[in-house]
């Protein structure tokens, strides 16, 4: 009596998927065994693609039908068995060298002749047809999804997929936590690693349990999904989804990203943390090197120098070099005198509420006087065109009059977007702009000099001088300390209060923070 082999197999290893498929392949095909009066050796329940060569339980079966253990195959579909050539021409070869006696198929006929192998291997290449059809169905469908601004993959830390909708939708527990880790490292002073331990503490960890790792920090802070596109195919697309972050954060991410880069060991010409902020007080630029002191009994002692970078080979520069260490100190000494006490933050967050609240008052009233416009158009166009279909009006005039009336509820619409986006637009980063100053006391006690470089060059722009192993600001008019921060705006006017202060002892602080309104005189200097 013949012995068979029971073989049935679904596309997937995930438990949820085709269950059904392989409970309805065992129990129609046990049916069927025991109406031929077939004797199974061994039921085989394989979870795998057969579009590629591979299957380990159906190799095994293969070799073992070899060896003699059984002569023949109980399958629901030849595509149950191959839907690859390798696959497909092994069991033909099995057929022609005798090892394979029967193949049985409830819902396929074949007989082991040259006609019945023909049909076999007919059915083989439709199932492969069909898999390589779909592959490239699925994929032309992926491709129109992309067209359509949909991301068709898995939903990164900040979003989740909604499997109803088939989008992808803001995960409204993380999206603000994704926000505030690009906030952080756009300040310039939170490593690859302060990111990963603040997403450890708000519970956010990889699939194994661990924080994330700096190459998965630097991915998704270089992931522009966050600010609406996506990439697919090595090819940028606009999505469709909701951004949480906007794109100049976003731009701020990477600038800090390409200034610090990924650490790698350093060789005694690589250039240090202050290169390029500093000039030489009589000549060029400033730039570092490595110096390594061995001593009589053994110890190693490494020093990093700053100096003048001397490219001019005809005048000799005068200015001696300076340890890091010595520069530092004076750096942060300097930095550490623009920042901004606490009394000065509170009163200014406190006039920034009350701007804002004004501010909100203000803009309500004229945006509501916008929409009452915009209302009163809408009502003109319905009047408009009920005249028109009671032919009161001839259609050439209706069609100028409501051009006009269209041009003009559009003009109002965008004026009312615009109201309620620019309202309190600078406030924000005057927020930001406060707590920023309010740190900078932290990062000149603080030993990264990255930090340092980053917070002085907003302040300072290319105004530092060193001379004399003396780190100063460069002075022009009249004596004036000069700071340029793209447009001399919040820095400046706070070094000037600053100095205004000093200088003026008598003067109250509230009327430096606050300029002189009304028809008050003004006040001396």
């Amino acid at each position: 009596m013949q012995k068979f082999f029971l073989y049935v197999r679904k596309s997937t290893d995930v438990e949820d998927k085709q269950v059904q498929s392989i409970e309805a392949q065992l129990t129609e095909l046990r049916a069927y065994a025991k109406k031929e009066g077939l004797s199974i050796t061994e039921t085989i329940v394989e979870k795998k693609t057969a579009k590629i060569p591979g299957r380990p339980l159906f190799n095994s079966m293969l070799d073992r039908i070899e060896k003699g253990e059984a002569s023949g195959i109980i399958s629901w579909h030849p595509d149950r068995l191959a839907r690859n050539s390798v696959d497909g021409g092994r069991i033909i070869y099995l057929l022609d060298t005798g090892r394979l006696a029967a193949l049985k198929f409830p819902q396929f006929w074949y007989e082991n002749t040259p006609q019945g192998k023909f049909m076999l291997n007919m059915a083989f290449g439709q199932s492969k047809y069909y898999v390589d059809s779909l592959s490239e169905n699925v994929k032309r469908g992926l491709r129109q999804k992309v067209r359509n601004g949909i991301y068709p993959s898995l939903a990164p830390l900040g979003y989740i997929n909604d499997p109803r909708k088939k989008i992808v939708v803001v995960d409204k527990k993380r999206a603000h936590l994704v926000r505030q880790a690009f906030e952080l490292y756009a300040k310039g002073y939170s490593r690859l690693e302060d990111i990963s331990t603040f997403l450890a503490k708000e519970g956010i960890f990889s699939r194994n349990g661990t924080p994330f790792k700096r190459d998965r920090v630097t991915f998704t802070l270089s992931n522009p999904f966050y600010y609406g596109h996506f990439q697919y195919g090595k090819e940028i697309y606009a999505g469709k989804h909701e951004p949480i972050i906007t794109k100049n954060l976003f731009d701020d991410v990477q600038m800090v990203l390409n200034e610090r880069g990924r650490p790698r060991h350093k060789d005694h010409l690589e250039p240090q943390p202050l290169c390029g902020l500093i000039q030489c007080a009589s000549c060029m630029g400033i730039t570092a090197e490595r110096k390594i002191k061995r001593q009589e009994n053994g110890n190693v002692h490494q020093y990093i120098y700053y100096r003048c970078t001397k490219k001019n080979k005809a005048a000799h520069c005068p200015e001696p070099f300076i340890r890091e260490e010595q520069l530092d100190t004076q750096l942060s000494a300097l930095v550490e005198k623009y920042s901004l006490s606490e009394d000065w933050a509170h009163q200014l967050l406190q006039m920034v509420e009350r701007d804002e609240k004004d501010g909100a008052q203000s803009s309500a009233i004229v945006v509501q006087e916008v929409k009452q416009k915009n209302a009163e158009i809408t009502a003109k166009l319905q009047r408009l065109l009920d005249s028109y279909l009671e032919q009161d009006i001839e259609r050439e005039i209706y069609l100028a009059k409501k051009a006009e009336l269209m041009s003009e509820k559009k003009t109002l619409e965008e004026k009312i977007i615009n109201l309620e986006q620019r309202q309190n637009a600078w406030l924000e980063p005057l927020r930001e702009w406060i707590k920023e100053a309010q740190n900078i006391g932290a990062i000149a006690r603080n030993d990264d000099l990255s930090a340092k470089r980053v917070i002085a060059k907003k302040m300072f722009g290319s105004n530092l001088r060193l001379g004399a192993r003396m780190l100063e600001l460069k002075n022009t008019i009249e004596g004036e300390t000069v700071l340029k921060n793209k447009g001399e705006t919040q820095w400046a006017a706070f070094v000037a209060a600053r100095e205004k202060l000093f200088s003026s002892p008598e003067i109250p602080e509230s009327m430096i923070l606050v300029a002189p309104r009304g028809i008050e005189p003004l006040l001396p200097g």
